[in-house]
């Protein structure tokens, strides 16, 4: 018997995961990680399947995760604990407990919530902003153009996605570096090397109270006076769907996160890939109506979000195993994307692949709200930097990885022109 060993919050396989999601699909399809206490489901069908079943995979596992580190302290702990989020976050606990966040909610009442904020999301809505994403993608290129050595997360990956969001809520320009700050505290806060304590003190809270202070002026104003941005939309009053304050907070928070980090790392992702296999970075170079097929081939093949969580309704059965009730699923986005089963050569970039079936944005009822918006974002600067990549080489071979388990992407990606490379 073929023994697997794999913890899905472990940083042993961060910098090559797929050797071993082969070996998961392979022998231990459902595979139970003691070291997490997680189950860990690998192949396509099998995630699909988890994905489409909100009866029996639930989607508030951030609160059971968060109850479970709640249990082991004392009872002044928790007090204190309590009383830091009521004054720090300025919410009654009434309305804490009954806040709703899109991406924890199931059946009806996340039907409700995304009708409301789907508005913000309207491919009409999203395609007017064509031409002002063209306009910062060329403002990024431009700064870069005039440098001989230039970091492409840095100096457009991160700026790009950062502006649109900060501009798209309707708030300042000017603080697209504090969202940026806030975005990075709490992705490392939650998947982190350093395991950093989401409580009152850490650097994820500080930032979540930055962004609660920051906001609840904003949406005051929006209510009273809307305008054309997403905060506006998020006030709606609206008697079934209507958001309290600190649901917007919430929802902003996914925001940032989401939509930073997939397009962010969608870009580095796909540049890394096409400077790997320069056949397929002539074949765009030579047809650039393959851009939109290039977007969605780097979602598969090397996905931003390698799992997200669900728990366990009750006991089910996958692939011959039973996964328990109340358990904690890490649902493999990475793997499947990866899974023979699904994929001709599933190991091979092909920017002309029939990528139809990717997993990359989730699948069902919690499909990646911004997926249109990270696909717009992502063609438009392709469109402006492939024809200039075959001038260009990595300024060094060095790669350093996200410090994140969940969340795959390059830290960095320093490139400079092919022919001082060669001197």
């Amino acid at each position: 018997m073929h023994e697997v060993r794999y913890n899905p919050r472990s940083y042993e396989w961060r910098d090559d995961p797929y050797p071993k999601y082969r070996e998961l699909r392979d022998h231990a399809p459902v595979h139970y990680s003691p070291e997490s206490d997680m189950w860990v489901v690998s192949r396509h069908a099998d995630v699909q399947s988890v994905l489409t079943a909100p009866e029996q995979f639930g989607s508030k596992t951030q609160f059971r995760q968060r109850q479970k580190e709640m249990d082991e302290l004392s009872t002044f702990q928790k007090l204190r604990s309590l009383i830091s989020v009521i004054a720090e976050l300025k919410i009654l606990p009434t309305k804490l407990v009954k806040a709703r966040m899109l991406i924890m909610e199931d059946g009806e009442e996340h039907s409700v919530m995304r009708k409301l904020v789907n508005k913000g999301f309207t491919p009409r809505r999203v395609h007017s902003w064509d031409e002002r994403i063209a306009e910062l993608v060329e403002g990024c290129l431009t700064k870069i153009r005039q440098r001989e050595r230039f970091d492409l997360v840095q100096e457009l990956a991160i700026p790009l996605p950062v502006t649109v969001i900060a501009e798209w809520l309707g708030v300042e320009p000017e603080k697209k570096a504090t969202f940026k700050r806030w975005s990075d505290a709490i992705i490392q806060g939650s998947t982190g090397e350093a395991q950093m304590v989401s409580g009152p003190g850490s650097p994820t809270w500080t930032a979540m109270v930055g962004l609660r202070n920051y906001l609840r002026p904003i949406v005051k104003a929006r209510r009273a006076a809307p305008q054309d941005d997403l905060i506006s939309i998020l006030v709606q009053d609206e008697a079934e769907a209507r958001l309290s304050d600190f649901e917007i907070f919430f929802f902003v928070l996914l925001l940032l996160i989401a939509g930073n980090e997939t397009t962010t790392n969608l870009l580095g992702n796909c540049v890394e890939a096409l400077l790997a296999n320069p056949d397929q970075l002539d074949l765009v170079v030579q047809d650039p109506s393959l851009i939109p097929g290039l977007v969605e081939e780097t979602l598969r093949y090397d996905s931003p979000v390698q799992f997200i969580t669900r728990f366990a309704r009750e006991d089910v059965v996958i692939a011959g195993t039973t996964i328990p009730r109340d358990a904690i699923v890490a649902v493999l986005l990475g793997s499947a994307n990866r899974d023979e089963r699904f994929w001709d050569e599933p190991d091979r970039f092909d920017v002309r692949r029939k990528t139809s079936g990717h997993l990359a944005f989730g699948f069902g009822a919690h499909f990646c709200l911004g997926a249109s918006l990270a696909r717009l974002e992502a063609k438009a600067a392709l469109e402006a930097l492939v024809p200039e990549l075959p001038g260009l080489v990595r300024a060094t071979d060095s790669v350093e990885f996200l410090d994140s388990v969940l969340i795959r992407g390059r830290v960095r990606l320093e490139l400079e022109p092919r022919a001082r490379s060669a001197a």
